[in-house]
């Protein structure tokens, strides 16, 4: 160490500005370590993951397409896990698409099929699991973050730009639920994702902070409810930390008879032969409960308005969640709901009628397939 580093630190112990035990200690965090001079401890690496190999998704498979298993990492070293899926028999490079949701889902439910859908269509896609959930990979596990879950969708048009059978100026993105929430937050950061797609969407920093409905609720009564929240939850981070593990929060109820229809709803989708999966959070504990915590305290599509690529959002005219979609249109165009289907500029408002949340999962009928399809294909090319 040099005279001059040791004369600050001195003068810095003097000042009260560290508190350190000896000055060995000091001396010894002062030198660099070695892979900290070089390239090794900035490399991208891939964590062996162990996938399962045969088919356990809940939808069947379709004999258009193929399919695989790959793996790819985000930025915060996470190494995530996906299904691809590819056309049969085609030529050229390929635009591409990369599909999430729902949240608390895995990609053998809901964006599985939105992927396989879209590969039969022509497109070379890809469904994964988010950050700590399914088969990908980080610690610890059943954890949600707006950041690293948006960054979720950056990485993945990470791997995709690297395919040699892709168009890296032809990717779009698919965000289902709380996903459609994450896929427009993604899309205002990302300039390389060229067309989105929310879907049935949720924002999960307004309903986290404000509960369903806000806007049935005055603003002093929201304020009251988010603090006992806030207090309830790092009380709750107390405990797992005296315990040495997270509790969960808890998936879809098993007895949905006293909630609302929307509750049964889902019901009906995670707990039963219709969508039930053992990796999925929905289907069985849930989130580790404090997952909540960030989503409440960082407002995830601040700068959707700034979004400049072309944008379809698509939810059910019955969803108890539609108010998410038309507010999120209006704050990108600056302009609300006008029927069924509204266009400003490049970016379209799209209400099914007759479908509810859950109808945009998986029922074939009520998702516009052929709407998305259209949209992926005049926005990517």
């Amino acid at each position: 160490m040099s005279k001059k580093w040791k004369r600050f630190l001195a003068a810095a112990l003097c000042a009260g500005v560290f508190a350190v035990p000896n000055f060995s200690e000091v001396q010894a965090a002062a030198e660099i370590p070695t892979d900290a001079k070089g390239d090794a401890t900035s490399m991208i690496k891939v964590e062996n993951l162990k996938l399962t190999q045969e088919w356990d998704k809940v939808f069947p498979k379709s004999e258009k397409v193929n399919h695989k298993k790959i793996t790819f990492v985000n930025r915060y070293g996470i190494t995530l896990a996906a299904d691809m899926y590819t056309p049969k028999n085609y030529s050229g490079k390929l635009p591409a698409l990369a599909v999430a949701g729902a949240f608390g889902a895995v990609k053998e439910q809901i964006s599985g099929l939105y992927a396989q859908e879209m590969a039969e269509r022509g497109f070379l896609t890809i469904a994964f699991d988010p950050s700590f959930t399914g088969e990908s990979g980080g610690y610890p596990r059943f954890v949600a973050s707006p950041d690293i879950n948006t960054e979720d969708f950056c990485a993945a048009v990470d791997y995709l730009s690297t395919l040699e059978n892709v168009d890296e100026d032809k990717i779009g993105i698919i965000g289902i639920c709380g996903w459609g929430g994450l896929a427009l937050n993604a899309a205002a950061t990302d300039t390389r994702i060229k067309a989105t797609v929310a879907t049935t969407m949720y924002d999960m920093s307004r309903v986290t902070a404000n509960g369903y409905f806000d806007y049935e609720k005055d603003a002093e009564t929201l304020k009251k409810e988010r603090q006992q929240n806030r207090e309830n939850l790092n009380k709750q981070r107390t405990l797992d930390y005296k315990d040495g593990k997270y509790k969960r929060a808890g998936g879809v109820v098993e007895d949905p008879s006293e909630f609302p229809q929307f509750v049964k709803d889902y019901y009906a989708y995670y707990k039963t032969k219709r969508g039930y999966h053992k990796r999925s959070l929905n289907s069985n504990d849930g989130w580790n409960m404090t997952s909540a915590l960030s989503f409440m305290n960082m407002p995830q599509l601040t700068y959707t308005n700034e979004i400049q690529n072309p944008v379809l959002i698509v939810h059910g005219e019955k969803a108890h969640s539609r108010y998410f979609s038309e507010d999120a249109f209006e704050k990108m165009t600056g302009t609300k709901r006008a029927g069924n289907d509204t266009i400003v500029g490049n970016k379209e408002l799209l209400i099914i009628p007759g479908a509810s949340h859950i109808d945009l999962y998986d029922n074939k009928n009520a998702i516009p397939f052929d709407k998305i399809d259209a949209f992926f294909k005049a926005n990517l090319k």
